[in-house]
């Protein structure tokens, strides 16, 4: 019988420089790893994706946007404190991180970006309950800042105002990007439709507990964080069409992912679906619904890392992430990607060995598993 599998089985050395701080100039111009059906690895570069697909493959994207979060401020006493919206309950009403010296308790006002107001209700588990004097999102637009993951060590500019969001979003929610869908831009897009390649959208509000690190040494003792997740109907349905005409179901990032996955665990065939989901995905998994997952690269012993890991293999992540740090490929939100084809592609999809590389790129030479 084989050892339960620990945090320590998805840790890997990363030498600091790699990771990203900003993204590449063009959306579209970062470098993609292809981590093919076969276990195969290519170094490509983004633009190449569409010569990588299938006509009557399926793209899913995330659509929910990034609001501006973080607000700083100070208690009545005069300590700071800093606030990260975890999520909008009510149109007045949020629930939230909030760093103090001291734990704000409940009545406790909050003055925040020194323009209003906000009162501790009361603490749900980890979280504050906030009560504001106006709709959250239009203060957060006003006031806030755009909440940068701890890994990068700059302030949010316009910058990151505008790259760290997909051109794609749409429902605001999120405290962290669907990272995966930053490299699209609307000629990608553009591109794409022409290929013959289709897409559809699911909608997974991000929550800060996509950074939170795994505390249990077992990987089955970790409880994964919740988060607000819509499946439509006309994904449900395109899911559906993308299976009848041999296609494949990839989805662009990991939250595409777990939205797709949370859905089919509620009802199958798919259809339209929502709620919180705390799905958590780790080898041994069975994907229902994935084909492929396009994702950048991600940190050690997280729970991101252990789902690539489910859909494509420990070894095979283990040789691509070795590969990416010794070709130097640029880590986390703002760095390069992946392309990773599930080993057991559905039968009624064409053979992977059938997938042409790309012959305008020069980042086109394959490395095969002993070469990674």
């Amino acid at each position: 019988m084989s050892s339960p599998l620990t945090v320590a089985d998805f840790d890997y050395a990363l030498p600091p420089e790699l990771i990203a701080q900003h993204p590449s100039p063009e959306r579209g111009g970062s470098r993609l790893l292809h981590l093919d059906a076969q276990g195969r690895l290519h170094d490509r570069v983004f633009a190449d994706l569409a010569g990588l697909l299938r006509p009557n493959d399926l793209l899913v994207f995330n659509d929910t946007r990034v609001i501006k979060a973080r607000l700083t401020g100070h208690k009545a006493s005069g300590g700071k404190v800093e606030v990260l919206i975890e999520r909008i309950v009510e149109p007045d009403r949020a629930l939230a991180h909030v760093r103090a010296s001291k734990s704000p308790g409940p009545g406790t006002v909050l003055r925040l970006a020194d323009c209003f107001d906000a009162t501790v209700l009361g603490r749900a588990g980890a979280l504050f309950d906030l009560r504001f004097p106006g709709d959250v999102l239009d203060l957060l637009q006003a006031h806030g800042a755009t909440p940068l993951p701890p890994y990068i060590t700059h302030a949010a500019g316009s910058e990151d105002d505008e790259r760290y969001q997909t051109v794609y979003a749409r429902a605001p929610g999120a405290v962290a990007a669907p990272t995966a869908g930053l490299h699209f831009d609307e000629a990608m897009l553009g591109r794409l439709e022409e290929a013959g390649i289709a897409r559809a959208f699911v909608t997974l509000h991000v929550g800060a507990g996509t950074f939170k690190p795994v505390q249990v040494e077992k990987v089955s003792d970790h409880v994964m964080h919740a988060e607000w997740y819509t499946v439509p109907q006309a994904t449900a349905d395109a899911v559906a069409r993308a299976r009848a005409a041999g296609g494949r179901v990839i989805a662009v990032g990991t939250t595409s992912a777990r939205a797709l996955e949370s859905a089919a665990a509620q009802a199958s065939p798919l259809r339209a679906t929502q709620g919180d989901t705390q799905l958590f995905i780790t080898p041994g998994y069975r994907f229902q619904v994935l084909d492929g997952l396009i994702t950048n690269f991600h940190l050690p012993q997280s729970t991101l890392l252990m789902m690539i890991s489910a859909l494509a293999g420990m070894e095979p992540i283990r040789r691509a992430y070795a590969h990416a740090v010794a070709e130097r490929y640029r880590f986390f939100s703002y760095g390069d990607a992946m392309l990773i084809e599930s080993p057991l592609p559905p039968a009624s999809a064409a053979p992977a060995s059938s997938t042409p590389p790309s012959p305008a790129s020069p980042h086109s030479a394959a490395s095969g598993p002993a070469a990674a």
